[in-house]
């Protein structure tokens, strides 16, 4: 098991977790700016998740700027304020903000 981990690992740029989880917060503020809120706090709610996976697996020196504290704590705190956005997401009415 360890094997597949070392192949995955040693393909993965040290900031390539970090582009990846910008690219997608970018795409969730443009929808949030193009009045799309439930998708663009459901982007960015992704981009958390993808962020908690990729401290996990990924060793401290290719998880670049992902790694601030330890991987555990990371890896909780990425994934425990994804899935409170994707909390969020869900009870953000269909309704745009403006047209009550």
């Amino acid at each position: 098991m360890r094997d597949w981990r070392r192949r995955f690992t040693d393909r993965v740029p040290a900031h390539g977790a970090l582009i990846v989880v910008l690219v997608i917060v970018a795409a969730g503020f443009v929808r949030v700016l193009a009045e799309h809120w439930r998708e663009g706090t459901g982007l960015i709610a992704g981009a958390l998740l993808i962020a908690g996976v990729a401290r996990v697996l990924l060793p401290d020196d290719r998880a670049g700027l992902l790694a601030v504290r330890s991987q555990a704590i990371d890896g909780l705190c990425y994934l425990g304020l994804g899935v409170l956005m994707v909390v969020l997401a869900v009870t953000i009415p269909k309704t745009p903000f403006g047209l009550g």
